[in-house]
């Protein structure tokens, strides 16, 4: 149960990104609404928790666990590169767009694998 309450925030968060960037693009006045500007940090934070209860749940600190940190490293890199992506314009908001888009990829591909290099 707790896994799919966990991927329904993942889901929310790619969607709401997607969302955001198309906005940023669009139209970037309606992105100063407060909603839209907490909103973000609230599914993240769920997606986080929701992720973090997971790994207590399933005992995944007592084996090997460096997908988990590998996952945690790459969220980092897809929260700049989405910051990128909704703040910045042209080139440089598409480059930012499609690396974030490839991290998340990374990231569920981890989830599934349990392997850091699963493209070996």
């Amino acid at each position: 149960m707790l896994k799919h309450i966990h991927l329904l925030f993942v889901a929310v968060l790619v969607i709401s990104f997607i969302a955001r960037v198309a906005l940023a693009e669009l139209k970037p006045a309606l992105l100063e609404q407060k909603w839209l500007k907490i909103s973000p940090h609230v599914i993240a934070s769920l997606v986080l928790l929701t992720g973090f209860a997971l790994v207590l749940q399933g005992s995944w600190f007592s084996s090997e666990f460096a997908w988990i940190v590998a996952k945690l490293l790459v969220l980092v890199l897809y929260i700049g590169l989405g910051i990128l992506a909704i703040r910045k314009s042209g080139r440089t908001r598409w480059l930012a767009f499609g690396g974030a888009l490839f991290c998340l990829y990374y990231i569920s591909k981890v989830a599934i694998t349990k392997q850091v290099f699963f493209f070996f």
